[in-house]
């Protein structure tokens, strides 16, 4: 299920699957369209919605991009990419964390192609002039020394400290996502995360159903910050996924996808 296609000057591997309402799965930095895994394939969504799940430029099967990825950039291959795909009805995208980011831009620039938001363990806030340096930094290490520090510094802001011993088997598939990534591809997207604008003033803009979803563990962007975004939100839900960390999808897959379906399924 996993193919190739064009999208503008890219090609993006993508994960294809079903028929139905489309939703767009757009993955975390530093990972690939794998950490959707338990949204995808026997979840309580398959059957019901056309799930397409692509790696972003950069990073996973799909091509790399040196230099400096804007999350603009990202939201135009994604709107190509349903150009492609043949898509003209407005999706629900789902974004977590970097995919967050990248549905704001999305928003902003492809509005009409939206039909209800998803955002997971993201933020609206743009990087602090002292963080952007540090993405910066990271990113020239990255190209200096490989991946594998990127595994070690990013895993542990990643999961909630219980998901180690209880799925070490999923921690470890996403750091053999990370070691596996292009040095390039992960530079340029940390650059392009340094330079993203402050989304808040987005937020009273946004007139679609959206659901807001963050792990009750997130150490990345916490309840509290997430719970300001959906207030930010006109009518936008909120849940708490318990028993998980920044990768809610992942951690408490079965929490998530209820949440997913009640929101879906719910009357407009």
């Amino acid at each position: 299920m996993v193919r190739k296609l064009r999208a503008g000057d890219v090609e993006l591997a993508l994960h294809d699957q079903g028929s139905g309402p489309p939703i767009l799965f757009v993955h975390g930095f530093p990972l690939d369209h794998s950490m959707w895994r338990g949204q995808l394939a026997a979840s309580p969504l398959a059957g019901r919605f056309r799930l397409i799940a692509p790696d972003l430029r950069g990073f996973g099967s799909s091509s790399v991009t040196p230099g400096t990825v804007g999350m603009h950039e990202m939201a135009d291959d994604l709107a190509a990419l349903l150009d492609t795909l043949q898509i003209r009805e407005p999706v629900v995208f789902v974004g977590l964390s970097m995919g967050g980011y990248v549905a704001w831009r999305f928003w902003e620039r492809h509005a009409h192609r939206v039909r209800a938001l998803v955002l997971c363990d993201t933020r609206s806030a743009p990087d602090t002039p002292e963080a952007a340096q540090g993405r910066r930094q990271f990113a020239a290490s990255v190209l200096a020394e490989g991946t594998a520090p990127v595994a070690t510094a990013m895993l542990p802001k990643l999961f909630a400290e219980q998901t180690a011993t209880r799925q070490p088997e999923i921690v470890q598939a996403m750091e053999d996502v990370i070691v596996r990534t292009a040095p390039e591809g992960i530079a340029a997207a940390l650059r392009g995360m340094a330079e993203r604008p402050d989304a808040t003033p987005l937020l009273a803009t946004i007139r679609v159903p959206t659901l807001v979803l963050v792990g009750e563990h997130d150490a990345i962007s916490p309840p509290a910050e997430m719970r300001k975004i959906a207030d930010g939100i006109a009518g936008a839900q909120f849940v708490e996924v318990p028993d998980a960390g920044h990768m809610a999808p992942l951690e408490n897959a079965a929490a998530v996808n209820a949440a997913l379906v009640n929101f879906l399924e719910a009357p407009v």
